[in-house]
């Protein structure tokens, strides 16, 4: 695991040859600017090295950032019966990399190409790009919806269909400010509340009760 994930070297790649460029050719003052948006990238797709403690009990949470919203849901199109929604945003200040709550095989993926609208507002879920995965084992059902934001342009996948995943297994990222759902059944108990942050792989969001 490296600790800057592979879509940041572009950025980071392409802002020192700028910077370079400029240094030479124009004034070295000049550099300064794409040399700090060099650092800045490096900040942004880091991938901190996280020691996941696997509990097939718990659904961990798939992102850094804070809880926006808990929502009580009547259905959902992969659960399949009443279930809780759990919002989570992420500033352009969080980690980036998003993990998976549980262990599991891929039974849904889809993605929808939407608009671009800031990634608070209520109905960017619906509205949106987004990326939906539903992950099932023996004991339970949950999806996870990664979110577009106003920056955020670009979702990235690393899984597809069939897929098995680990608890905490790195399994995707979103650009520039975005936020992901997580839908639980109601036979999960929540363990965190509006307003709480949350940091991926490591903060419990909820716990299955039976």
């Amino acid at each position: 695991m490296t600790p800057i994930i592979s879509e940041g070297y572009p950025f980071i790649f392409g802002c020192a040859a700028l910077g370079v460029l400029l240094g030479f050719s124009v004034h070295p003052y000049v550099a300064v600017i794409p040399f700090v948006l060099m650092l800045y990238f490096c900040y942004f797709f880091r991938n901190p090295k996280r020691h996941i403690e696997l509990d097939e009990s718990a659904i961990l949470s798939p992102a850094d950032g804070t809880v926006t919203d808990i929502v009580e849901l009547e259905t959902d199109e992969f659960v399949k019966e009443p279930c809780t929604k759990v919002v989570i945003f992420m500033s352009v200040f969080n980690v980036h990399v998003n993990r998976s709550p549980i262990n599991g095989q891929i039974k849904l993926q889809k993605y929808f190409c939407g608009r671009f609208r800031p990634a608070y507002k209520d109905t960017v879920g619906f509205e949106n790009e987004h990326h939906v995965i539903g992950i099932e084992n023996e004991r339970i059902r949950i999806s996870v919806k990664q979110i577009a934001g106003i920056l955020a342009r670009r979702i990235v996948s690393y899984v597809t269909l069939d897929d098995d995943l680990k608890q905490g297994e790195l399994y995707g990222m979103i650009k520039f400010g975005s936020c992901l759902e997580v839908v639980m059944p109601k036979k999960v108990e929540i363990n965190v509340k509006v307003g709480q942050k949350v940091a991926g792989g490591q903060t419990v969001l909820g716990r299955i009760k039976d």
